[in-house]
């Protein structure tokens, strides 16, 4: 189970961190990616990573201001977003499979998903 949060309004520049807890499985044995999707578009990948090589990937438009990151102890993945724009308005998911997929960026690879937590990036 996955239990995304930490969205919020914030205004355009600003920085949010989003969490994604897990429950009844080390969050360091699955494979967690980032979903978004925006009112009247379609769902959009942003951010993922894979153990071995230890490489992240990220949408285009977020990479050099989105991180992915893990604490194992917590058992929870972020994402720090920095330098928030409108366009980064949207429902945020977690969503998590357990090996590493080459289409990484499909929703649909994902079996797992988390409740969604909303990013508002507005002034």
């Amino acid at each position: 189970q996955l239990q995304a949060s930490g969205g919020g309004l914030v205004q355009p520049g600003g920085s949010l961190r989003l969490s994604c807890e897990a429950s009844g499985r080390p969050v360091s044995s699955l494979i967690v990616a980032w979903f978004r999707q925006a009112p009247g578009k379609e769902r959009e990948f942003v951010a993922s990573f894979r153990e071995i090589p230890s490489k992240p990937y990220y949408k285009g438009s977020v990479k050099g201001r989105f991180t992915i990151s893990r604490d194992n102890a917590k058992n929870a993945v972020y994402l720090q977003m920095n330098s928030l724009k409108p366009e980064d308005t949207a429902l945020y998911y977690c969503a998590s499979r357990h090996h590493w997929s080459v289409l990484y960026y499909s929703g649909d690879q994902y079996p797992y998903w988390g409740q969604g937590t909303q990013v508002t990036v507005s002034s």
